[in-house]
């Protein structure tokens, strides 16, 4: 492989790396290398080895094709997902949702309350964030929330081992909210669910938009010892 690779690739220094990247270089990602994160994420542990994930990729022109049909049925048509988004954000999650909201906005100087710049910022999400590649993956619905629970162990799976070469990588739920038009584009047959997307390339580390970074609780606000 001739792309730099990442130095630290111990698990701490991976997670303390990556990020949900907004912001891309104009350059492919060479075949070898995404077969090599394939390669690594298909490692993934799932309940009794059913490996339920499936993945489709775009790269080149199928990137261009899919972008561009995706902001034009984002823009004429509701969302609708195979899976049922969030009710509500309540309490904690309602406030790190806002939070973690205010620091992108500022980060490329939308000021808040400013309707259009925020809505101009999501519309982003359908345009991939300009990255040059994205993978849907999508799970076998009979399987129902423990497959979707296995691809979610895919898709870190996925975006540790992108990092550890160099790629950078945001997954997206947004994309799930088109899965009618997913599986259209890509011939996905009604028995599979599109779970989620992530979009990936080599990071723009010029943009401001990735130099924002959210906080994570510490390990004594999300564990409850039992000890007797």
């Amino acid at each position: 492989m001739t792309e730099s690779i990442v130095v630290d690739t111990s698990l701490e220094g991976l997670l303390d790396a990556r990020i949900s990247c907004r912001a891309y270089e104009d350059r492919q990602v060479p075949r070898e290398v995404i077969e090599e994160i394939l390669r690594l994420a298909q490692k993934t542990p799932s309940w009794c080895n059913t490996q339920p994930w499936q993945v489709a990729i775009t790269e080149g022109e199928g990137t261009e094709r899919f972008r561009a049909g995706l902001g034009e049925y984002v823009m004429a048509n509701a969302q609708e997902s195979d899976f049922e988004f969030p009710r509500e954000y309540q309490g904690i999650y309602k406030s790190r949702r806002f939070d973690c909201a205010m620091a992108l906005y500022s980060s490329v100087g939308i000021e808040h309350g400013d309707r259009a710049g925020s809505a101009a910022q999501t519309m982003k999400n359908f345009e991939l964030f300009g990255a040059p590649h994205v993978a849907i993956i999508t799970t076998d619905e009979a399987l129902g929330t423990y497959g979707a629970v296995d691809c979610g162990l895919y898709v870190n799976s996925f975006l540790l081992a992108a990092q550890s070469l160099g790629v950078a990588t945001i997954p997206q739920a947004a994309l799930a909210g088109s899965s009618k038009f997913i599986h259209e584009h890509f011939g996905i047959d009604d028995t599979r669910k599109v779970v989620c997307a992530i979009s990936f390339g080599y990071p723009d580390t010029d943009h401001p938009v990735n130099g924002f970074r959210t906080e994570r609780e510490t390990v004594d606000n999300v564990v409850q010892w039992m000890s007797n």
